[in-house]
């Protein structure tokens, strides 16, 4: 039997948490990111970085009020790096 290989980019645990919470939302704040995801802060910087080097994600950064807004959006080569990841790990699971 030969297994698929893994997105590596994906296939970090927070990554994966990011990834499958913008397909649901298409765009997030950082902050309901942080809330959903449950890490620190810096970790969730670090990650959200590996995924936009990637091309897997947006970063959008503007203020609210006196406040910095940070908005994560998936990208459409994102969400086909995530269908592709869903389908290779469902081969695992057969």
């Amino acid at each position: 039997m030969m297994f698929p290989a893994l997105d590596p980019v994906l296939h970090s645990q927070v990554r994966l948490a990011v990834m499958s919470l913008l397909v649901g939302v298409r765009s997030a704040e950082f902050s309901y990111l942080l809330e959903s995801i449950q890490t620190t802060k810096g970790n969730l910087s670090f990650q959200l970085g590996k995924l936009k080097e990637a091309g897997y994600i947006e970063i959008k950064k503007s203020f609210r009020g006196n406040y910095p807004l940070t908005t994560c959006e998936i990208t459409p080569k994102g969400a086909e790096a995530f269908e592709q990841y869903v389908r290779a790990i469902s081969g695992y699971l057969r």
